[in-house]
């Protein structure tokens, strides 16, 4: 029987401990190489683009000879304005890369000796780092498109006579979210949150190629696609697959999905539903790379993403 990529030797480049380890030096080093690899790690200057930069002697900052302005290391990314040493950092991401459904802002806080407070908008923030990539993504070929809900569970009460039937619309939860997938057979993964499954067709048809063949089940939501691409339906009451007509990618998706929401968060909020689910994309398009390229793929993704207009100041605007 042949052994599955995440058990082999292939799938483990990456080691928290050494991370752990770094003098402070060694982790400068790293941020300079992966943020400015462009320039084989040699710093530029991040307003105008210019390379006459030089160093100062007292500060670890630089300044630019063309328009005057000093930057350091973390200057206009996600990690601007820090309080951590940058080794923290770099085991953060290891960690967080590392779980396979995730991992909670309070495991990561526990793992790393800082704040709850911290390590959650630390979190967010390599969320949204990592969903940059699927900012312009457009999917064409074999698509698949499934929804499933998330959140808003209603309680039964305890004695039958009080119970409501919890599928009739009015006695839901507001927080019932609906998290629809568009994903390509052996490609991409876009997912989106909506209040219904309905309320997805025109996203669908903005960020599907025209020409490409949808896979959906026989849920109405679905109808309005049929004008415009080519569309194969399984009836899920049947059967989970006939043929080549199924959405098993898309429930692979929401294996993930649904395990890293019970198993790792236990709950999500609808706010922020849209960035875990995602995480859980970005999860799945990566889940063949061995995790040290998943590393340097989300400290590279964090360090070219300007500063969080959402995430900076959370704590001071919430609180």
């Amino acid at each position: 029987m042949a052994q599955h990529f995440l058990l082999s030797a292939k799938a483990h480049t990456l080691s928290v401990a050494k991370i752990a380890r770094m003098t402070d030096q060694e982790a400068r080093a790293v941020f300079q190489a992966i943020r400015w690899a462009k320039n084989d790690g040699e710093p530029y200057c991040p307003k105008c683009g210019c390379t006459a930069v030089y160093a100062h002697k007292t500060r670890p900052i630089w300044s630019c000879q063309a328009c005057g302005a000093q930057f350091s290391l973390t200057s206009g990314t996600i990690f601007s304005n820090r309080k951590m040493p940058l080794r923290d950092y770099l085991t953060a991401v290891a960690l967080f890369v590392n779980g396979a459904k995730g991992i909670s802002a309070l495991q990561l806080s526990r793992d790393i000796d800082r704040s709850y407070k911290a390590c959650f908008v630390l979190a967010h923030k390599l969320r949204e780092a990592m969903a940059a990539e699927q900012a312009n993504t457009i999917l064409s070929g074999e698509v698949e498109i499934d929804g499933v809900y998330i959140g808003g569970y209603v309680r039964p009460e305890n004695r039958k006579i009080d119970r409501k039937d919890r599928r009739l619309a009015h006695n839901r939860s507001g927080k019932r979210r609906s998290v629809v997938v568009m994903r390509e057979r052996n490609g991409r993964t876009l997912p989106f949150v909506f209040k219904s499954e309905a309320k997805a067709v025109p996203t669908i048809r903005e960020r599907v190629a025209p020409g490409s063949t949808i896979y959906a089940d026989e849920a109405p939501s679905w109808d309005g696609l049929s004008g415009f691409y080519e569309t194969k339906r399984i009836n899920h009451s049947e059967a989970y697959a006939v043929g080549e007509i199924s959405t098993n990618w898309a429930e692979s998706y929401f294996a993930r999905l649904r395990r890293a929401e019970f198993g790792v968060h236990h709950c999500v909020r609808k706010q922020h539903l849209s960035a875990y689910a995602r995480e859980m994309a970005w999860r799945e398009d990566h889940r063949r790379e061995p995790n040290g390229t998943q590393y340097l793929l989300v400290v590279a993704a964090a360090l070219g993403h300007p500063v969080s207009r959402e995430w900076k100041g959370y704590w001071q605007r919430s609180t």
